[in-house]
């Protein structure tokens, strides 16, 4: 199989060598600990391309549908949230 086959989080590990500011890698030791740092690495870069997905998604939907309404947004929220003020879900 070719690198192009495997989809994110599959396919055998590879060592790459990246670039990430100082402050960046001692806080991600500081939660993870010295070797728990390529897997949260890995699990960011993963999350960001299914963001990066989702925006193409959306992307396209408002190309064919125009973007949402504000009316749409909030129905979607209160199906989601409920009727809670200012943001805040009810207790």
């Amino acid at each position: 199989m070719t690198a192009s086959t495997y989809g994110p989080g599959e396919g055998p590990t590879k060592t790459v060598s990246v670039s990430v500011h100082e402050g960046t890698i001692a806080a991600v030791r500081t939660r993870v600990g010295k070797r728990g740092l390529s897997a949260y690495v890995e699990a960011a870069v993963q999350r960001q391309i299914e963001r990066d997905q989702l925006d193409e998604l959306i992307a396209a939907n408002e190309e064919l549908h125009g973007p949402l309404t504000e009316e749409e947004i909030d129905a979607a929220e209160r199906e989601m949230f409920g009727n809670a003020q200012d943001g805040q879900a009810a207790a």
